[in-house]
């Protein structure tokens, strides 16, 4: 029975052709020295915006688009390799990069989910890379922007790891849904993505569960990529992405701090996600 790919690359296109395959062809343009596939789930409405097939990459198409999450657990089910790597669309590979860092989940066992340093096209960082989970006080220093007054601080800067040096190697709470790299026995173990969460969110919350499954997340800042950030998400200003972006936030708290904290801090945290999700709708609006 023939061994299937050290690497399975698993990526979304939703109505976006060129950018998916500027994405793919830099994946093939590095030559990673390991073995790979890349299994493309097609989510996009419009037929001139579909991924055309071609060689090393098989392509899904989903009749109804359910989310982002839906579309990666249907790519997983159709992968062939024991490690997944969750990459986003908009994204250019760096040489070295897939080596590296399929190498340290094969010799670290305990790292559950591993993402790398992630530059935006200026070559500045993108801080969702590395993050901690948002706790009501972690979001209160962030919204707040202690956290860019305290870059050093670890209580101030807990959100987005801001203490961290960019090319460290470290344990973090969260990494990013646009480079998402785990074992499959640890994402299968984990219960893949939730689905409940159509965009947004999801990378956060399958990291918070596989965290109390027991293993490690961790940010890998020794390899990179540069995410094309802005290509689409809340710059476009769709009330539709906006209301996402806020639902997932208020998703997540319930699901996993609701019964953790005193109901007017609950109050409080799912008031502030609803007065940021309104006033961001009304400024799209005009």
């Amino acid at each position: 029975m023939q061994a299937g790919p050290e690497l399975s690359i698993v990526m979304i296109n939703y109505n976006a052709k060129e950018l998916t395959a500027q994405a793919v062809d830099s994946i093939f343009a590095v030559s990673p020295q390991l073995s790979f596939e890349i299994v493309l789930v097609e989510n996009g409405d419009r037929p001139e915006e579909q991924f055309p097939g071609r060689p090393g990459v098989t392509v899904l198409r989903n009749v109804e688009n359910h989310g982002f999450g839906h579309a990666c657990n249907t790519g997983a089910a159709a992968a062939k390799g024991n490690c997944l790597l969750f990459l986003n669309n908009d994204t250019i590979m760096h040489p070295g990069t897939l080596e590296a860092c399929t190498a340290y989940l094969k010799e670290n066992p305990r790292t559950g989910g591993l993402g790398a340093r992630t530059l935006l096209a200026d070559g500045t960082l993108d801080h969702a890379c590395k993050r901690g989970f948002p706790t009501p006080m972690a979001s209160l220093y962030y919204f707040t922007g202690m956290d860019r007054r305290h870059p050093k601080s670890r209580r101030y800067g807990a959100y987005r790891q801001t203490f961290l040096p960019e090319d460290a190697v470290a344990p973090v709470d969260s990494v990013a849904g646009s480079f998402l790299m785990m074992p499959r026995r640890v994402f299968e173990q984990a219960g893949g993505f939730d689905e409940t969460f159509f965009m947004y969110g999801e990378d956060i919350d399958l990291c918070y569960r596989v965290k109390q499954a027991g293993y490690e997340i961790v940010y890998y800042g020794a390899a990179s990529l540069t995410h094309l950030k802005g290509q689409s998400g809340l710059h476009t200003k769709s009330r539709r992405v906006i209301r996402q972006f806020y639902d997932a936030m208020a998703l997540f708290y319930n699901k996993h701090y609701r019964g953790l904290y005193p109901r007017p801090v609950s109050w409080a945290v799912l008031s502030a996600i609803w007065a940021k999700r309104t006033l961001s709708l009304i400024r799209a609006r005009n």
